[in-house]
């Protein structure tokens, strides 16, 4: 059954908090399509950010996983990188 995306976030936020001090440093998974647009649509909300990026297409070359790597000032930064995502890139899932 799938959360509500809202209640979704306030745990992760909840989680977020107790196990970290902030800033620091936390990992981006998604895989979508490996359609060079939408990688590159998705690397570009990161760009400028210090972030270090990592892209590994499937064996078929059909999807392509991209590791972010970057320092954030708080979990509501976590959270709303998740939500940029989701609201700009087609086809993402995020881990």
């Amino acid at each position: 059954m799938q959360k509500d995306p809202e209640e979704f976030y306030a745990n992760l936020r909840q989680k977020l908090a107790k196990t970290s001090e902030w800033p620091a440093p936390y990992l981006y998974k998604f895989i979508l399509p490996s359609e060079a647009s939408n990688i590159k649509k998705l690397v570009g909300l990161f760009d400028n950010m210090g972030a270090v990026i990592k892209t590994k297409e499937s064996s078929k070359g059909k999807y392509t996983s991209v590791s972010i790597h970057i320092t954030l000032k708080n979990p509501d930064e976590v959270i709303e990188k998740y939500k940029e995502v989701g609201k700009n890139v087609k086809e993402v899932i995020s881990l």
